[in-house]
């Protein structure tokens, strides 16, 4: 299949008319930026499937009245470096920022903050809170539950969700992973389907009886793929631990989703801060990761590899691209951004040019 030439847009503008399509949908302002802000920063570092693709969903979830437009959560106990925030069903990204400030403050207070969170709703690509926690000096360790869509090791019935991790340091571009439990985030193989694909990458997926697929709407009835088998499995259920278990919210089955509507999303997160002038200073410790970094690098590449790539670089390579040139979006996804402006009457910008 060809694809359809799409539109290449400035990532300021694309923000502001997000911002403009979720106030539209009866966002608080604030809200909304928060929420623009969190999924262009997504596309700028080119994780398309956590960006504005999402925004016809989350529209649909607000419009729909499952999530509660005024909350923004509550302390629910606080021991030492340790606490429980209930996001009350609030919006992923409101409930969030509060949780990770959280985080961040018993990191100052204690050198570790620890913060689980339940009730919430879908908060968007794991590094953009990483990274705001590592902006204060701080490493920053960010996980969630998601829509049990993953069936279990040795299962074919899911029970577990794709369940990302993700890590953030402090200092530019130095190293950060953000990955899915699974082969690929889920919202990958849905990207796939938004832009009218027909396949996905073998040992992204399986069909619904538990067999691998490159099939993109097996894939959708079916089931995402593990990473790595049982240590996918274990991954999993160690993000379910700190994000569930400990904050007293939902698990596993317990869980809705932004395209599950028969129950409250009711999603967990954990964040955690170190601060790492508690062990040295962070010049210094910049320093050891860039040693570390080279000595990593220095591989000599595999065959049909031109170099060793470490966590976050692709990332910081399409976001300097897309800061210069422009967001891409296909033209799918932008006709669908274009149909919700029309329902929501927002003017769409007049930045986007056709890509060749």
């Amino acid at each position: 299949m060809t694809a359809t030439p799409g539109i290449r847009i400035p990532s300021s503008d694309l923000q502001t008319f997000t911002q403009q399509l979720l106030q539209a949908a009866a966002l608080p302002a604030g809200h909304a930026a928060l929420v623009a802000e969190s999924l262009v920063a997504a596309n700028l570092r080119g994780v398309d499937s956590h960006g504005v693709q999402l925004l016809p969903l989350y529209i649909e979830v607000v419009q729909l009245g499952s999530v509660d437009l005024a909350a923004t959560g509550r302390l629910a106990s606080e021991n030492g470096a340790c606490a429980v925030y209930d996001g009350q069903n609030g919006l992923g990204q409101v409930v969030s920022s509060q949780a990770s400030n959280h985080a961040v403050r018993l990191a100052q207070m204690h050198g570790l903050g620890f913060v689980s969170v339940r009730d919430s709703n879908h908060f968007g690509a794991a590094a953009f809170w990483a990274q705001r926690i590592a902006r204060h000096g701080m490493i920053g360790i960010v996980v969630c539950n998601a829509t049990p869509l993953v069936a279990p090791w040795q299962g074919k019935e899911p029970r577990l969700g794709t369940n990302p991790i993700c890590m953030a340091l402090p200092g530019d571009d130095i190293w950060l992973l953000d990955m899915a439990t699974t082969t690929v985030a889920l919202n990958r193989i849905w990207k796939a389907a938004a832009n009218n694909e027909a396949e996905i990458p073998a040992g992204w997926a399986m069909d619904k009886d538990g067999v691998p697929t490159t099939s993109v709407q097996e894939a959708l009835s079916g089931l995402p793929m593990p990473l790595g088998g049982y240590k996918g499995t274990g991954l999993a259920m160690m993000v379910e631990i700190l994000c569930a278990v400990l904050s007293g919210g939902a698990m596993s089955t317990e869980l809705g989703g932004l395209r599950v509507r028969s129950r409250p999303m009711r999603v967990g997160h954990a964040f955690i801060a170190i601060d790492v002038a508690r062990f040295m200073p962070i010049d210094e410790f910049t320093n050891r990761m860039c040693r570390l970094r080279e000595m990593i690098k220095s591989s000599a590449p595999a065959p049909g590899y031109s170099e060793v790539l470490m966590a976050g670089e692709p990332e910081w390579r399409a976001e300097a691209d897309r800061a210069q040139f422009g967001i891409p979006i296909t033209q799918p996804i932008w006709e669908k951004l274009l149909t919700l402006a029309s329902s929501l009457s927002v003017t769409p910008p007049d930045s986007a040019e056709i890509m060749e």
